[in-house]
């Protein structure tokens, strides 16, 4: 079977009208003296929340130590495993427990 020339330009046409998906907001970026205070303190630069920012995230010191309150940690308390969060700051879904051994539910984007 032959393919005639209307037919090879009506696909050549479509094919041009593919292109790659377009990214999603990028965010703004740290800036370098924001960049180099993060990464002196130990911690490490990535994106979060909704508009993915850079943030700096740093590493607790009682990270993983095991609390009934908010005021047992310096970050959070985390209810589902009572223990300090590893990182501030934190982003999405979690309860945590507030300064009076509370379960809180929270979205933080």
């Amino acid at each position: 079977m032959r393919l005639r020339p209307v037919w090879l330009l009506a696909v050549l046409a479509l094919a041009a009208c593919v292109g790659e998906t377009p990214a999603g907001p990028q965010g703004k970026p740290l800036g370098k003296a924001e960049r180099a205070e993060c990464l002196m303190q130990g911690g490490t630069v990535g994106r979060g929340g909704l508009l993915p920012d850079e943030v700096c995230f740093l590493p607790q010191p009682d990270a993983g130590k095991a609390c009934t309150k908010k005021t047992d940690c310096i970050g959070q308390c985390l209810a589902d495993e009572g223990t300090c969060s590893p990182v501030t700051p934190m982003f999405g879904c979690f309860d945590y427990l507030d300064e009076t051994g509370k379960t809180v539910g929270i979205c933080i984007d």
